[in-house]
């Protein structure tokens, strides 16, 4: 792809990056797969700087800076003293930094470009090829000192701002302009990790206007957590309020959207002391009212300037990651008299609408029209006989979706791309809909890059293309109407069944990438231990022969959630090994360097 433009969701708790390629929109995911990367910086004492999963790791023990989008554009005087844990100062002229370890400040503009600069390395490395123009999206009530300071940390990372797109405008993109009349009116309530905007948008010949927008940049998930850590600590809440309390409280929060009780619980807070409190969910609904009515006031102003009521809206679409809670999700279907459109994935529709509107300045994106829709799931059988789903039932027609595949063994020469239709986690429970063989040169086990994309038109022709993105060869199957023309009889029943057998669907997929994950790692650490090169620590390699004996023997049997747990303990036995074979391979190859 020659000169992309990335849409980019700079978040207050994680961020994304997305493109538009050959006519549709995707997130680019890091090499684990992830295509949300937590907006958290470690900046170590020699410059070192790690961003994203790597940051929150070191959380215990190093200061690391989560939810500097809250202090981006504001002067000193308009914030408080701490942030996640960390002071925040004054450095003169009003300029605010956050203190991040050994008397050290840095300022949320130099936080935030160490975040883009990380999703920039992401979409090089998926694109490969050199990133250097980004839309990226605000909050719609940003003002210009806060719009100001993120053109400039996109400009510290290397990135040209071609646009700053308001979140509320991204996610009325991403939800889609075909799922909606010429005329319509749409509000769009965004409640994220540390800010929350609500928006009234009108829809007319293609284009969404902004009529009214109100919101609150000290406002979202952060503050929730906050309350809760407070409400459990009680007279001892005093101060900075320590992260790993913090982050208790998060991943409480996190469980009581789910179970109507959880256990706060953060071994040795005070010395010997550890913290530990029963949770209700209705506890937490009670800390919740102030902060949601506070949204509330919001909400009412938004509709009063935008001169309609809520009865004249004709979707309220809900973004942003705390719109899980459900006491947010009742609290919103109480203000505007409907129960909201929760389809889009929170954390993920902002950045693709970004994507989109990057689409849109490249010229790659197209308009749609308002059709049909698929009555059933559409993608293809992937390793392990599971149903990847590329375009998701209900999805609007004209549309286009598609994903990138590689080879799964070494000296592989070929890939069948059997495209299925259906709502079943596995490939065999569907319906398949035909098939195509793609070839390319054999190489290392994933080397090979396969682009498939599924497009279905106006009447209901899927044509699935698949693309060695090596030799640039594309092998195109068409199916006429097989993806729309299903009675109502069969995608009620496929419906039905997907519904009666989910909980055993589930554990076949947790058991079939279990055992996928397994088939991967188990060579590999049998390769290290036979080389042994763990035998200076006996009591090592003795842990991890003896959870490598656990996996191989649930290999065999039906336990897909007892081998996921085995796996992942086999990951975490052999991490530090890993690192030191890393080091040790770094330390030769700088010898050998030297010697030449």
């Amino acid at each position: 792809m020659k000169d992309p433009i990335v849409g980019i969701d700079l978040g207050t708790t994680n961020s994304a990056v997305g493109v538009v390629d050959s006519g549709f929109p995707i997130l680019l995911a890091d090499r684990d797969g992830r295509r949300l990367v937590p907006s958290a910086v470690y900046f170590g004492e020699d410059g070192e700087v790690e961003v994203g999963r790597a940051a929150l790791r070191r959380r215990a023990i190093d200061p690391v800076v989560t939810s500097a989008k809250r202090l981006m554009g504001r002067r000193a005087g308009e914030v408080g003293s701490e942030l996640g844990g960390l002071a925040v100062r004054d450095a003169g002229l009003g300029v605010v930094e956050i203190e991040c370890g050994g008397g050290r400040g840095v300022t949320p503009e130099q936080v935030s470009a160490e975040i883009l600069k990380a999703l920039k390395a992401i979409a090089e490395e998926r694109l490969e090829t050199e990133v250097k123009r980004a839309v990226i999206t605000v909050p719609a009530y940003f003002n210009e000192a806060q719009r100001g300071a993120t053109k400039r940390a996109g400009e510290m990372a290397g990135l040209k701002v071609e646009r700053l797109v308001a979140e509320p405008t991204a996610a009325a993109l991403s939800y889609g302009l075909d799922r909606l009349g010429e005329s319509s009116r749409v509000a769009v309530y965004d409640l994220g990790g540390g800010t929350f905007d609500v928006s009234i948008l009108e829809l007319r010949e293609g284009v969404f206007e902004v009529l009214a927008t109100a919101g609150n940049t000290a406002l979202g998930g952060d503050d929730i957590d906050r309350a809760l850590a407070e409400w459990v600590l009680g007279d001892e809440a005093a101060g900075v309020v320590d992260s790993r309390v913090l982050e208790e409280a998060c991943r409480v929060k996190c469980e009581l959207s789910e179970a109507d009780e959880a256990v706060f619980r953060v071994p040795f807070y005070e010395g010997k002391r550890s913290l530990e409190k029963h949770v209700g969910r209705v506890d937490l609904e009670r800390l919740l009212e102030p902060i949601l009515e506070d949204a509330a006031s919001c909400c009412r102003r938004a509709l009063g300037d935008s001169g309609h009521g809520a009865e004249e809206l004709d979707v309220v679409v809900m973004v942003g990651g705390s719109t899980r809670i459900p006491a947010v999700q009742r609290h919103v279907s109480e203000i505007f008299g409907r129960e909201p459109d929760i389809s889009q994935h929170p954390d993920e529709s902002i950045a693709l609408g970004a994507a989109i509107q990057a689409g849109v300045l490249s010229g790659t994106v197209q308009k749609v029209l308002l059709l049909d829709v698929t009555p059933l799931s559409l993608g293809i059988e992937t390793l392990g006989g599971l149903m990847n789903v590329i375009i998701p039932r209900n999805t609007t027609i004209p549309c286009k979706a598609g994903e990138m595949f590689t080879n799964a063994r070494d000296g592989q020469e070929s890939m069948r791309v059997r495209v299925m239709q259906g709502e079943r986690e596995l490939a065999r429970d569907n319906w398949e809909l035909g098939c195509v063989e793609v070839s390319f040169s054999p190489g290392p086990r994933g080397q090979a890059r396969v682009g498939v994309q599924f497009s279905l038109d106006e009447n209901g022709m899927l044509e699935v293309l698949a693309r060695d993105v090596a030799t640039g060869v594309d092998m195109v199957l068409e199916i006429d109407s097989a993806a729309v023309d299903v009675s109502d009889e069969s995608v009620e029943r496929m419906v039905d069944e997907s519904v009666a057998h989910a909980r055993e669907d589930m554990a076949a997929r947790v058991g079939a990438e279990a055992r996928l994950k397994a088939e991967e790692l188990v060579p590999a650490v049998e390769a290290v231990l036979g080389e042994g090169v763990s035998e200076g620590d006996a009591e090592e390699r003795a842990v991890i022969e003896e959870v490598l004996r656990k996996v191989k023997e649930l290999m065999h049997a039906e336990a897909g959630s007892e081998l996921k747990a085995a796996v992942e303990e086999l990951d975490r036995v052999t991490e530090a090994l890993a690192a030191r074979l890393v080091e040790e391979a770094l330390g030769l190859q700088l010898e050998r360097g030297l010697e030449e």
